[in-house]
Order: C-alpha cells, then structure tokens, then sequence
C-alpha cells in the first residue's frame, strides 16, 4: 500500500520510534525540518528547489531507515536518498549525508539538471538537506547581526530614522524586514508572489502591504521621520520596481537583496512578466526562461549600482546576483562588496557564528528554560541579550520549539554541556538537537560571500569546509553533511553542516564538547591560517595548535 506523503506529524514528547534518542532525534530534525519548508509537498525547503529528499520515495525509505538504525550503525544518504547503512561504532555519526557534490568541470547547472532529471542527484542547500531548518528564525538572527553591524559602522549604533530596500520575501529574505526593525530601521522588501507576502505578514515578519512603490514610499518615509520601525512589502519584481524607485527619486540609505538569484531557473522571476506567465514560460521553455532571468538580475544590478552611487549602503547578502551580473555585461557588478567582509569577518575570525537548538519534547516550556539558561551564562553580551529579549516576544514558534544565537569558539560547546545537564537534572522534557547554519566561520567556501576577499587570497580554497565534516565525524556528531552549490548555486561553494544531540547521557557530554568545541576551531584556524591577527589572538587564547600558522 502506497503510503500518504502528507501530512507528516512532528514527533513530540517521550515516546520513541527509533531504537536510540540520536536516531529519534535526526528524526524529528528532518520531519520539522519539512513542517517549516516553504513547499512541502514537492519536499522543497526553501532557496528555489532546496529539498530535504530526493523524493518523497526517497524520504520514506529515510525514515524507515533511521528507525531501524542500531546504536552502532551510520546511515549514508546521497543526495537525498539512503543508499546504505554502515556497521561504525557507538561514537560514529548516526548519519553521513553528501549533496549535490559534482567533480568541479562538471558542476554546473545545466549537468546538475541532467542528473536530477534522471533522479540521480538532489539540490540540498545548506540546512534543507542537512536536516535543521527551523524557519525564518534560523537566517533571521544572522540578518539582524548584519544590520546590527551595518548600524554600528555607518549610523552610530542604530538604523533608527532610516530606510533598508531590499527584495525576496522567501524561506531566507522573509527575515530581512524583522531583522531591520530589530536594529530599529525600516525596511521596503520587494516581492513578487502574494502567497509569500502574506505569509510573512501573517506571521509577523512583515507589517504591512503598501500598494505601489509610491504608497510604500510614503509610508516608509512617514516611518522613518517618527523614528518608529516598519516593515513593509511591495508587490512586485525587484528589477521593474528598483527602477521605478530611481525615477521616483526615492533614495534608501541601506540596500541589499535575497532573491534567488543564485538559481536563474528555479529561483528568481524574470521581469516583464506576471509570476503566472514566468512560471508558464519556466515550464514551457526553460532556456528562455533562464536568459530573461539574467536580464532581470542585469537590469536589477544596475539599479543597486545607481543607488550605490547616490550615497546608498550597498551590499550583496550572498545571492551570487553580482556573478550572474557580470557574467552577462555588468562590469561593475562587484563594485559593492559581500556582507561578510563588510561586516562579519572579525566575528568570523573569533570562530563566532549561528549556534541553533531545537527543543526535541516538543514543549515551549523546554524553550523557556533553555533561552533563560543562555542569558545566565553569558550575562554580559550585550549583543546576545538584546537579539534573546527580542526573539522572545517577536519570533514565533514554528514546528519543534527552537532558538538561534551567535556563540563563538569555547561558548558553543559549554553551552551545549549545560544544556545536556539540564535534561540530566529533570530541567527539561526531552532532549535537545543543536546545530547551525552553513554560513559560520570555518564551514563554507564561497569567494562571493564567507569567503569573499580573504587576505591571504585563499577564497576559493575548499579544503576548510572539508576539514571541518571530516573533523565533525571523528569526534561523533550525530550527522555531518557535505554540499556543494548551497546559497551560491551550482560551482560556487562547498559547505558543511553538522547536528548533535543532548540526551542526557555521559557519552553526550563527551561528543558535544569535542564538535561544538572543533566545529568554530576550524573557523579561528582557518582565518588564522590566512593572516587575520584577531584570528591569531583568538587562536593562541584557547591554545590551538597551529604549527605553521600564516606560511605560504
């Protein structure tokens, strides 16, 4: 009998299905995982075509696998299907998980297409196919830290009085207006389909839906001279509406974009066209499609360049919309630079980056305690403290309850071990999976975003991320990942991703000091390595061994 797709139920509370609660619990991470995804139904996640099975065969043959998955084995998924389970040890990962990874002359979209239609190959992302994707809130908290910084180094401290254009309002650029008023800015979001509109407004993401790009200019305005945050949505295409902003005279003060420009087929909408006529034209015609989608991002380029000009903060957020730019006649594409080297590099540097926990019970009550436990931990980050108060009232639970926050090297881990005492000591229902965003300091190499103009040159030098999954597996995190293409699309990062769970034992205690601790250490010693003193100092205060630290 063929088994229903959906709905799938989220495990909750105390009872097991799976012979172990690391098992259980890489469970409950895929079923919430796909509960939050912004398609479901085709086991699409977020990112255009971001899937977290191959097919929904392939997801039921997962599932089925990690129930019968004893204590000593390792489940190994090819990009999104389960092709073998390995006899390891007790401290091996429970799952080994590699997407999408093609021989680099071949990894490109037009070979990747091949492959998928065959059913040979899943494009993965970054935490849609390593299995902790806990919604809007997991980019939400890096987009805040972004215009947090942006804030600090261009507005004195705040983007009060002041105006963010962006576009994308899906399952990564619907975080960006909550992001914005969290640093007490207003934020204009352009955004072509309803569905996303509304969903980001009803969740409370989003604030309002003006009318036209005059109305939300008005409102926007009015915002900003009363010092209040807003975030407002704009129907439309950002190449078509960012032109009309500049005839308009509008003038932002802050500009980026998280549209999916890093896919042309599947991701981005073309402009000229309704999103039921580009999605027709997708269907019947994908060449095309793909060429209007370049033109869109050509069109849309030379407009953020125009702002730039004119005095605009201007910064890609990783989309690859400058690459594609530049590809097809843009040459000034990249004279605005990547958030990472604008922003983040020195946190970076520190090995500080995304840490997320999922509470596995399934009980709000375990969030309670464990967001409580983070702020008596680290009383005097003042960074931590206001994104924490913040998240509490603004963000909303959506599946599993679960949290993000920046912990760097040596915080990670210590909290990870509090949070394992915690179930140890009756504090909480059930266990609780951590994990993070692909985006972290030693995890990703991407030279037009985490590792855009490294010092030592080193940006397309994927041995890091590499280093980091082969280091997650020797000390047992519970699943390790390995993607190529996730964020930058096809050839154009290489990433890893990890999950660890705390379930109370001794042996937990064990596991989740060595990854939590090693996972940001291949961060520090990979900025180290390329000549970043704060990395170095960062290196020497927790004694990492670096026996030949900045030689070429």
């Amino acid at each position: 009998m063929r088994r229903a797709n959906l709905p799938i139920e989220i495990g909750r509370g105390p009872e097991l299905r799976c012979r172990g609660w690391r098992q259980e619990g890489i469970l409950r991470m895929l079923e919430n995982t796909l509960h939050n995804g912004e398609k479901p139904e085709e086991l699409i996640i977020y990112g255009g075509s971001g899937r977290c099975a191959r097919n929904w065969d392939c997801f039921h043959m997962i599932v089925d696998s990690l129930k019968a998955l004893g204590d000593d084995e390792t489940l190994l998924i090819q990009s999104g299907k389960p092709v073998g389970i390995m006899k390891t040890s007790p401290r091996a990962p429970r799952v080994l998980t590699a997407n999408a990874n093609l021989v680099g002359r071949w990894a490109t979209w037009e070979h990747f297409r091949e492959l998928e239609a065959k059913g040979l190959m899943m494009y993965g992302q970054y935490t849609a196919g390593t299995w902790c994707y806990i919604g809007t809130q997991g980019i939400l908290q890096g987009t805040y830290e972004t215009f947090a910084a942006c804030a600090k180094k261009h507005f004195g401290g705040t983007l009060k009085g002041r105006i963010v254009l962006t576009a994308g309002l899906g399952g990564m650029g619907g975080a960006q207006p909550l992001a914005v008023k969290m640093a007490e800015g207003v934020c204009i979001t352009v955004e072509i389909d309803p569905a996303r509109v509304e969903r980001r407004v009803k969740s409370g993401y989003c604030d309002v839906l003006a009318k036209s790009p005059e109305d939300a200019i008005v409102i926007a305005r009015k915002a900003a001279k009363k010092g209040e945050a807003l975030g407002i949505a704009v129907p439309g295409n950002a190449a078509e509406v960012h032109e009309k902003f500049l005839a308009l005279g509008f003038q932002p003060d802050v500009l980026t974009d998280q549209t999916s420009a890093h896919d042309p087929l599947n991701g981005y909408i073309p402009a000229g066209y309704s999103l039921a006529d580009a999605l027709e034209l997708r269907r019947r015609d994908p060449e095309r499609y793909m060429k209007e989608s370049f033109a869109g991002m050509v069109r849309q380029v030379k407009a953020m360049l125009a702002f730039m000009d004119k005095g605009a903060i201007t910064f890609e957020y990783g989309n690859n919309i400058r690459l594609n730019a530049k590809d097809h006649g843009v040459a000034r594409a990249f004279d605005f630079k990547g958030f990472v080297p604008l922003f983040i590099r020195p946190e970076f540097c520190k090995g500080r980056g995304p840490f997320r926990w999922v509470c596995l019970s399934g009980d709000p009550k375990d969030l309670e305690a464990t967001d409580a436990a983070v702020l008596k931990e680290f009383p005097n980050d003042r960074l931590l403290k206001t994104w924490m108060d913040m998240a509490k009232v603004q963000v909303p639970i959506q599946g599993l309850p679960s949290r993000t926050c920046w912990l760097a090297l040596g915080e990670r881990d210590r909290m990870g071990q509090v949070f394992n005492s915690m179930l140890r000591e009756g504090k909480l229902k059930g266990p609780v999976a951590m994990a993070r965003d692909h985006l972290d300091s030693g995890s990703v190499a991407q030279p037009t975003r985490e590792t855009e103009d490294m010092m030592d040159g080193s940006d397309a030098v994927a041995d890091w991320p590499l280093l980091n999954a082969l280091s997650n597996a020797s000390v047992g995190a519970d699943l390790v990942s390995i993607h190529q293409g996730g964020g930058g699309g096809m050839g154009a990062s290489i990433s890893a991703g990890m999950i660890v769970i705390a379930d109370g034992t001794d042996e937990a205690d064990d596991r989740i000091q060595r990854s939590l601790y090693n996972d940001p250490a291949t961060g520090v010693i990979r900025h180290a390595d390329a000549g970043y003193q704060i990395a170095k100092d960062a290196a020497a205060a927790a004694g990492l061994v670096m026996p030949m630290a900045g030689s070429q």
